[in-house]
């Protein structure tokens, strides 16, 4: 039987529900799941791989809750490309947590009917790791999806408009267009289809937790009309309720979109 507590997010859950306005959900949610090592300290873990498996969890819970939705795009940003800096004893269980999750990942997508897609600079991380990705990904490269699912993983938001301004410049040097007239085929159009996920629209929505009032360089071409909200609890402590709210905060704005 629930405790007082968790009957009144129950009841709290259905009247948020209640009132959200579904004609206005976002058709794209930018996650970022920050704040591992610090629920992990603060919550008196032995080890932050426990934090870590909490937080795969989570973010199983977070797709679930997406999809009861019906918000076809979710990019979660699980890893980031400066994060690769830091000390193994701090990477090598975050690695062996996300290889565990992507060996799961693959079915419940298919559940879910979403397509997966792995972004970033794969080739920077752990060989074992970038084979449970690609295993995942493959298992789902098949039928139809009306889902995206989108991983970032090593990402950088810098990065990948590096790497759109190459990719578009190799393809336009292909074509045989001389480096003189290269400038006139560049534009904001141009180099959005050389994105990694060019195929999805842009986020309207953006969440990151563990309190932190930045983006960190994530999505940077695609959030330029995004709504932002932040959230004070830390990942794997992020509730269907905290959830909630950032869609009625989002549902409850007008949207310029720079006008």
């Amino acid at each position: 039987m629930p405790g007082p507590r968790s009957l009144a997010y129950s009841i709290y859950e259905r009247r948020l529900l209640a009132h959200l306005d579904h004609a206005r959900l976002p058709r794209h949610i930018g996650i970022i799941l920050d704040g591992h090592r610090r629920y992990a300290r603060e919550s008196g873990l032995p080890s932050y791989t426990d934090s870590y498996r909490a937080g795969m969890a989570r973010f199983n819970d977070f797709l679930d809750w997406s999809h009861e939705l019906g918000v076809p795009v979710v990019t979660a940003w699980v890893l980031s490309r400066e994060n690769l800096v830091r000390p193994e004893s701090e990477l090598n269980p975050y690695f062996e947590v996300l290889g565990e999750f992507f060996g799961e990942l693959a079915q419940k997508a298919q559940a879910r009917g979403e397509r997966l897609r792995f972004i970033g600079s794969l080739d920077l991380l752990p060989s074992e790791l970038v084979g449970a990705a690609k295993r995942a990904e493959d298992a789902l490269s098949d039928g139809d999806a009306s889902r995206t699912l989108n991983i970032a993983m090593g990402y950088g938001g810098r990065q990948e408009i590096v790497d759109a301004a190459k990719d578009l410049v190799s393809r336009l040097a292909s074509e045989g267009v001389t480096a003189e007239e290269m400038a006139t085929h560049v534009d904001a159009d141009s180099l959005a289809r050389h994105m990694y996920s060019a195929d999805v629209p842009d986020p309207d929505l953006l969440i990151r937790t563990s309190g932190e009032s930045r983006l960190s360089g994530f999505l940077l071409w695609q959030s330029a009309y995004a709504e932002f909200v932040f959230v004070d609890v830390y990942w794997p402590a992020f509730r269907r309720v905290d959830f909630l709210r950032a869609l009625r905060d989002f549902t409850g704005r007008s949207r310029r979109f720079g006008r």
